[in-house]
């Protein structure tokens, strides 16, 4: 088990908005984490990140309990979350933010080589490696968002609501993306409100409703299931 999360109660203050959730990642698997806005998705994330400190419950991570780490030792752990709505530099060019996504590793190690598998993955960003990041469209601020998580090395990659604003057609290139990057050893936790697209591209699935969970199984069998098909897609 690479990340798991035990009976985890988290909130806002007097707002408690997870009640004993219970998730885990295993080595090299996508995982989907479903639901609809407002399901406490985005506050697991911030727990799992060290930017939010849960009522009770713990954080496991590679056997270690990280659950009052604070996030700059997250990161440096292998854990990087890529945010909803991509939080670039916008006045900063693509490659300097980038670069500042490599910030744990700079002192002891040369990251050209970092760089050059980003821009293997993404040829995009190598084009417009000079261009100011808040110039670039949608798709290529997310892709940015995406590389500069890469940069830092990580064993788990969160990201965000990826889908989020994008053409399908950019969509489908950034999960083909993500499954390179799979291929690569690379855990992901991929959080989306769109439950078609998280459980078609992950192998296991947890959903989410009002901070409890609900569901969870591969994510195949959560396609076929009546609930998911009657409550999230329609059918």
């Amino acid at each position: 088990m690479l990340l798991g999360i035990k009976e985890l109660d988290a909130g806002y203050g007097d707002v408690q908005v997870l009640w004993g959730l219970n998730l885990k990642v295993e080595e090299k698997q996508i995982v989907a984490l479903v639901g609809s806005n407002g399901a406490g998705k985005s506050t697991l994330l911030k727990v799992i990140s060290g930017l939010m400190r849960p009522y009770r419950g713990q954080i496991l991570f590679r056997g270690e309990d990280i659950t009052r780490t604070p996030p700059k030792e997250i990161v440096r752990k292998g854990i990087v979350h890529v945010p909803e709505g991509r939080r670039l530099f916008p006045q900063m060019t693509v490659e300097e933010n980038l670069v500042m996504g490599a910030f744990r590793r700079r002192k002891d190690k040369d990251i050209r080589p970092e760089l050059a598998r980003v821009y293997e993955l993404f040829p995009r960003l190598k084009e417009r490696r000079l261009q100011k990041a808040g110039s670039l469209s949608g798709g290529e601020q997310q892709m940015c968002a995406i590389a500069r998580g890469l940069m830092s090395d990580p064993r788990l990659l969160i990201i965000d609501e990826m889908s989020l604003g994008l053409a399908p057609v950019i969509v489908d290139d950034l999960v083909e993306i993500l499954k390179e990057i799979n291929s690569r050893g690379t855990a992901i936790l991929l959080v989306e409100q769109d439950v078609q697209l998280a459980l078609s591209n992950s192998h296991y699935g947890y959903v989410v409703a009002t901070g409890r969970l609900v569901m969870e199984g591969p994510s195949e069998e959560l396609l076929q299931s009546k609930e998911i098909k009657e409550a999230y897609l329609g059918m």
